[in-house]
């Protein structure tokens, strides 16, 4: 059995521990509450905007080089969207096996060509496909220091911008989508070529009657100006929900290890008593037989 020395010494640093926990708890949940807001408010504009876009393409023909699809299914972009801090839980490596596993189900021979390109944003995507010799054509680490709305928007004006080159054919989105504080959905979602055809243009409205809209100048001019507009939104609408699935993550795996301290450090002291009243008890043994030998 340990000493009594090194239990207490246990029993202090596990005490530290859960404090650190505790307070990495209460800082996760109070950075939450922001990011949970900023998210709620963008939900409905990307929502809003997809939805536009889905009723000027069902107007008419869309020409735009943004929904051309490739003959070709060759060269792949992915966008992921991890953090740059750990210590919440297994936010990021189920995202990245959930990745991977597309990669081997679907884009193998892809792989195997080396054609597949990935965009990473956060230290902790960045750190794991470099080290996995993934093509990482561009990385961000530190991108969630300051989370703003024009890098976001840079990023994907470049992918854009080489889907219309031709440098790749389709240009994917992984990302957690905030479900719950203990739960996130993880996402790959194809943003290029856009296919407007799947996007959702049903309103409240449309049970009751059918609306004949006029586009000023003319929808293939609005839509020129949309398009793009829509790509960014999707890409910042998944940055804020992957910042709050992450906030969400590390409260809850902060609240699981403060409470694993507290079982531990119960234990601890039930160790630490047990074994100083075996102490205790042996030094009375060794007490009453050194009075009986000295009567004797």
């Amino acid at each position: 059995m340990a000493n009594l020395r090194d239990i207490r010494n246990r029993i202090g640093t596990v005490d530290s521990t859960q404090q650190i926990t505790k307070a990495m708890k209460m800082v996760a949940a109070a950075k939450l509450r922001k990011a949970q807001e900023r998210m709620t408010k963008t939900r409905p504009y990307a929502a809003k905007i997809q939805n536009v876009v889905g009723r000027l393409a069902d107007s008419g023909n869309i020409s735009s080089p943004l929904v051309e699809k490739s003959e070709k299914n060759e060269n792949l972009l992915f966008i992921v969207v991890g953090s740059d801090r750990g210590l919440c839980g297994g936010f990021n490596n189920n995202l990245f096996k959930e990745l991977e596993k597309k990669f081997t189900k679907d884009f193998s021979s892809q792989i195997e060509a080396g054609t597949v390109s990935l965009v990473t944003i956060g230290k902790k995507a960045t750190a794991h496909f470099k080290k996995r010799n993934y093509n990482v054509v561009e990385s961000f680490p530190g991108f969630f220091d300051s989370i703003e709305y024009d890098p976001t928007s840079e990023i994907m004006e470049s992918a854009t911008s080489d889907f219309v080159s031709n440098t790749y054919d389709e240009v994917y989105i992984v990302f957690n989508e905030f479900k719950s504080v203990i739960a996130q959905n993880r996402k790959i979602e194809k943003v290029l070529p856009i296919d407007p055809s799947s996007f959702d243009v049903k309103s409240e409205d449309d049970s009751k009657i059918s609306i004949d809209y006029i586009y000023e100048p003319d929808s293939e001019a609005i839509l020129e100006k949309l398009l793009p507009l829509h790509l960014n939104t999707q890409l910042w609408k998944a940055v804020l929900e992957s910042n709050a699935s992450e906030q969400g993550a590390r409260m809850s795996a902060m609240d699981s290890a403060t409470e694993n301290a507290k079982e531990l450090k119960r234990d601890l002291k039930l160790k630490y008593n047990q074994a100083r009243q075996s102490a205790i008890t042996t030094e009375i043994s060794e007490i009453v037989s050194g009075a009986q030998a000295l009567s004797e």
